[in-house]
């Protein structure tokens, strides 16, 4: 009789047995007992979750960051595209530009001031909100507003930059036109030799016994003096003539002699020239009232009947100045339908730059430059661009 062996077919290995083995279910843990009569109930938990606290500090901050955006003010100003008014026609049921006592000529199309708005007092959300609209740029306050100096008193100060600005645009029109222009006191300090001797709207005719046509001679009027001279002032006051014999001051380190008065250039006319528009500041409008000016005392059409927009502030000579923020004015001005826009001579690399499609650019230095380059407008001719 043979004997079995260990590796034969007739017992199992013993991987299929463990394998084929039920698995062995683990017993769940006993209840905890019930506690004894009278024993006191454990706690109940009554506190948030950490999810509920996430959610909550959350809404917390959201409700701060919100509250700072929408209150919190930040130290910066937006500029962006202002109103415009053509300075030919009427704002508020006006003649922006009117003349009284002196023939007019009928005139077309638009001569168009452009401005600038600024918007103070931003919080964080509406300037970023202005920002992102693309017609707004941020800048710093400080570049509009002078430490400790309110928005009053810069507005105060626009709207005189505004009215001297008229008076520019009046004397350079008129000077253009040949009509003559006389001296006028515009300003008295006090306590000054002046003071004492000269009144408000006083037409200085010599000063130191040298004629005065233009406010830019009085100065050199009084170069060779020095304090304690005196000098003879004669003026017109009331259409009388009148001498005054005054004793120059000191004033700061100056070795000429002080006066005390500031001169202005005034046309010399039978007639006047208002320009009434409220809620505008600033000296940039100086041309384009100066342009109203010539187009309604001269025959024809100035601008041919286009629509031109411009801007630059003038002197009483007619040189045209540099002005700010001329890529927003020229958007203002095309969305306003001008054809061309007046640019001064110092702005027009900026321009140039910024200009929107459509926007012809003419480059202007001076009154004459403007009125010979409308007229050329108005033909079809050529014009000097940026």
């Amino acid at each position: 009789m043979s004997e079995r062996s260990d590796t034969g077919h007739d017992s199992a290995p013993e991987e299929t047995l463990q394998a084929d083995r039920p698995p062995v279910e683990e017993a769940p843990p006993p209840p905890p007992p019930p506690p004894a009569p009278g024993a006191p109930l454990p706690p109940r938990r009554t506190g948030l979750t950490r999810r509920t606290w996430t959610l909550v500090i959350s809404l917390v901050l959201v409700l701060v960051l919100g509250l700072l955006g929408g209150f919190a003010r930040v130290p910066y100003v937006a500029l962006g595209p202002g109103p415009t008014y053509d300075t030919l026609g009427e704002a508020g049921g006006r003649q922006v530009v009117s003349v009284d006592g002196q023939e007019t000529f009928p005139t077309g199309g638009t001569l168009t001031m452009t401005t600038v708005s600024l918007t103070d007092d931003v919080s964080l959300f509406g300037a970023l909100g202005l920002w992102l609209s693309g017609r707004y740029a941020l800048a710093p306050r400080e570049e509009f507003f002078r430490p400790g100096e309110s928005e009053q008193q810069v507005r105060d100060e626009n709207t005189r930059a505004f009215k001297d600005s008229q008076s520019s645009a009046e004397v350079a029109a008129l000077s253009y036109l040949g009509y003559p222009k006389k001296v006028l006191v515009a300003e008295i300090t006090k306590g000054t030799p002046a003071d004492v001797a000269l009144q408000p709207d006083d037409q200085l005719v010599e000063v130191n016994g040298r004629q005065i046509t233009a406010a830019d001679q009085v100065r050199p009027a009084l170069e060779s003096t020095k304090p304690g001279d005196q000098v003879d002032l004669v003026v017109l006051r009331d259409g009388e003539r009148k001498t005054a014999r005054v004793t120059l001051a000191q004033a700061g380190d100056r070795e000429t002699g002080f006066l005390g008065m500031v001169p202005a250039d005034r046309a010399d006319v039978p007639f006047d020239v208002t320009i009434s528009l409220s809620d505008v500041g600033g000296p940039s409008a100086g041309l384009m009232f100066a342009l109203s000016i010539v187009d309604k005392l001269t025959p024809g059409e100035l601008n041919g009947g286009k629509h031109v927009a411009g801007t630059g502030e003038i002197t009483q000579t007619g040189e045209v100045g540099r002005i700010g923020g001329i890529p927003f004015k020229m958007v203002a001005a095309r969305e306003g339908g001008a054809e061309a826009f007046l640019v001064p001579d110092g702005n027009c690399e900026e321009a140039r730059q910024n200009a929107p499609d459509g926007l012809r650019l003419i480059r202007v230095k001076n009154l004459q430059d403007a009125v010979t380059s409308l007229e050329a407008l108005a033909k079809g001719g050529d014009t000097p661009g940026c």
